[in-house]
């Protein structure tokens, strides 16, 4: 049995692996398996003995087309990670197709009108995970009303928005209804693309999260493609600097410190943790100077005395 879904970010060509396990787009690794293990139990022909033999034949093809497929690309914190830069990218070639995007169920209707974006997103994926596989016929009709969903709050997400105003560019409504009150305030104006500074401050809002959940590799990507656009921005330059350390690669932390310094000589994260870090390196403090390679060591973490970076940096005392 081969299984269509023609909606939500399906219809472009792409596997929404995400909306197969019901897990939003920034679930980590703990909560991924969680889920997964929830619907394993659900089909497994093992575990729904009172089925009938062709619910039991069902559930086993759901569970090892779609559901492990999508496991073992969101478990492996590599391949999560590419999926997820794609996953950003694509939202961001949706906002300029915005035209051609139409919305079919009422949660995404309200997803692309709401205030409170990530309140509403997460509790609406929360509320279809209950009972997202109750009914084996029904499972691709939800599947496509959750990866919905995650068009909808990645477009938003590639957007800078105003408190309470909807987002620059709207997907169409494939329904007569009105749109929600919050549609009818004042948007930016339309015709104007995505400036690069909101991109940039969408990866380092990314980042940022990514790294309070210490997720540390998902969150340099952020980053990485953030300098990208603004090779110039110091606060990107120490916050990927604050991420080699958390790594233990302390050459390009201090790479990268030393690039926000020339920047802004006034940045408190770099001018607190760059002599912490030339100490440890047993370096006297240098002037402030853009590497002119900055690729160099990014492979290798790292090695020095003084019991390591933690034992340097964070509180560690010398025996």
């Amino acid at each position: 049995m081969s299984f269509k879904i023609d909606r939500g970010l399906f219809r472009y060509d792409f596997i929404d692996y995400h909306a197969v396990l019901c897990v939003p787009v920034d679930a980590d690794a703990k909560d991924i398996r969680k889920r997964y293990l929830q619907i394993a139990r659900r089909l497994h022909p093992d575990s729904i003995i009172t089925e009938s033999p062709e619910q039991k034949q069902l559930g086993n093809e759901l569970l090892s087309k779609l559901v492990n497929p999508a496991y073992e690309k969101l478990a492996n914190e590599r391949t999560r990670t590419e999926y997820l830069v794609i996953l950003s990218q694509m939202g961001k070639r949706l906002v300029q197709e915005s035209t051609s995007v139409t919305l079919n169920t009422e949660l995404g209707r309200q997803l692309a009108g709401t205030a409170n974006i990530d309140h509403f997103y997460k509790s609406a994926i929360a509320k279809l995970a209950q009972t997202q596989y109750d009914s084996l016929e029904q499972a691709l009709q939800v599947i496509a009303q959750i990866s919905e969903l995650n068009l909808v709050y990645l477009m938003r997400s590639a957007v800078k928005t105003s408190p309470g105003a909807p987002p620059t560019a709207q997907p169409k409504v494939n329904s007569s209804t009105s749109k929600p009150d919050t549609a009818k305030q004042t948007p930016p104006p339309a015709a104007q693309p995505p400036k690069e500074d909101s991109v940039v401050e969408q990866y380092v809002r990314r980042a940022q999260s990514l790294i309070e959940k210490n997720q540390f590799a998902q969150a340099k990507v952020e980053l990485q493609e953030a300098l990208k656009l603004e090779p110039k921005n110091s606060h990107c330059h120490s916050l990927i600097a604050m991420v080699y350390l958390k790594q233990n690669q302390l050459k390009m932390a201090k790479i990268h410190f030393e690039n926000a310094l020339k920047l802004d000589p006034n940045d408190q994260m770099a001018l607190q943790w760059k002599p912490k870090i030339d100490k440890v390196l047993g370096q006297q403090p240098t002037d402030h100077k853009v590497t002119s390679s900055p690729n160099n060591g990014d492979k290798q973490p790292d090695k020095s005395g003084n019991g390591g970076l933690f034992g340097g940096l964070f509180g560690g005392k010398k025996k």
